[in-house]
C-alpha cells in the first residue's frame, strides 16, 4: 500500500502541531519528493549517513528530528557536505521531515517523555518552558533510587555514558525533569520547580560545578542518545495508522 504525501503531511502537522512554538528553524516538509509512499526511514537527524541510508532502503520519505535548516546557519551553498546531505533525497525524490521542538515536547510520543516513561516517571507534566510552549517533562518515581542508581539505570537505557554532577551521588531522588539534547542550563528550572534531579543530553563545564553547587543532581546522557526514543515512538504511531513499511535508521554518534 502508498501513503499520499499530503496525507503524511496532514497526519504530522495534525499529531505535532508545530504551530505551537517558535523554534531554531522550519518543522514539517523540508524537501518536497515524490507524491506516493510506500515506504518511510526514520532517523535522529538529517545527515549523509541517513540521507544514504534513506537511499539504500528505497524510502520515499525521511522523517527526522533534527532537519537540514537552521537560523543559526543561515543562508547555505548546495556545495560541500551539505550538498550531500540534500543531492541525495532530491535526486530519488524522497521527502524531507524535520520536528525538532514539537517532537522534544509531545507528552504521549516525545523525546522527554517517551525517556521518562523507560525510567519509569509517574504523573508526567509538562515541564521546561521556552518560548510559550514546553519541550520536557517533570514527574516523581513511585520508590526513590540513589543518584548513583539512577546514572546506571541511564547509562543501560541509553546505552551511552551518563555524566554525572551530584552532591551527593548516594542521596534519594525522588522527582525529577528531562529536556533532551542541548539544554544545559535548564536544570535551573527543575530547581525552581522543587525537582531532585534534572535530566538531559548536554553539560558544559560550569553547569557541571554550578548545578551540584546548587544542591540538584544534574544527568547528561548524550545529545543524540536522549533522543532516540521520541522518533522511534513517532515511527511506531505510523506504523499502526498507515500502511507503509517504517524503518529506523541507527547511528553511533557519541556525542
Amino acid at each position: 500500500m502508498t501513503l499520499a504525501r499530503e496525507d503524511l503531511t496532514r497526519f504530522l502537522n495534525e499529531l505535532l502541531a508545530p504551530d505551537n512554538y517558535q523554534d531554531y528553524g522550519p518543522n514539517g516538509l523540508q524537501i518536497e519528493g515524490t507524491q506516493s509512499i510506500a515506504k518511510i526511514a526514520f532517523a535522529v537527524s538529517a545527515t549523509v549517513h541517513s540521507a544514504q541510508a534513506a537511499v539504500a532502503h528505497g524510502a520515499q520519505a525521511l522523517i527526522v528530528h533534527h532537519g537540514l535548516f537552521w537560523r543559526f546557519h543561515g543562508p547555505r551553498p548546495l556545495i560541500g557536505p551539505f550538498a550531500r546531505r540534500v543531492f541525495p533525497l532530491v535526486r530519488h525524490q524522497i521527502n524531507l521531515y524535520g520536528y525538532h521542538l514539537p517532537l522534544d515536547g509531545h507528552m504521549e510520543i516525545g523525546n522527554a517523555a517517551t525517556l521518562a516513561k523507560k525510567i519509569g516517571l509517574q504523573h508526567l507534566a509538562p515541564f521546561g518552558e521556552y518560548q510559550g510552549a514546553t519541550t520536557g517533562v517533570q514527574g516523581g518515581l513511585s520508590r526513590p533510587v540513589t543518584a548513583k542508581a539512577l546514572q546506571k539505570q541511564l547509562r543501560q537505557i541509553l546505552d551511552h555514558t551518563v555524566i554525572l554532577a551530584s552532591p551527593d551521588p548516594n542521596a534519594p531522588i525522588h522527582s525529577l525533569g528531562i529536556i533532551t539534547g542541548g539544554a544545559n542550563s535548564q536544570w535551573r528550572e527543575a530547581l525552581a520547580a522543587g525537582l531532585d534531579a534534572y535530566v538531559t543530553g548536554e553539560i558544559s563545564e560550569h553547569d557541571w560545578h554550578e548545578s551540584q553547587e546548587a544542591g540538584i543532581h544534574m544527568f547528561a546522557g548524550g545529545h543524540h542518545a536522549t533522543e532516540q526514543f521520541g522518533i522511534q515512538a513517532l515511527m511506531a504511531r505510523i506504523a499502526d495508522t498507515f500502511d507503509v513499511d517504517c524503518v529506523y535508521i541507527a547511528c553511533d554518534n557519541p556525542a
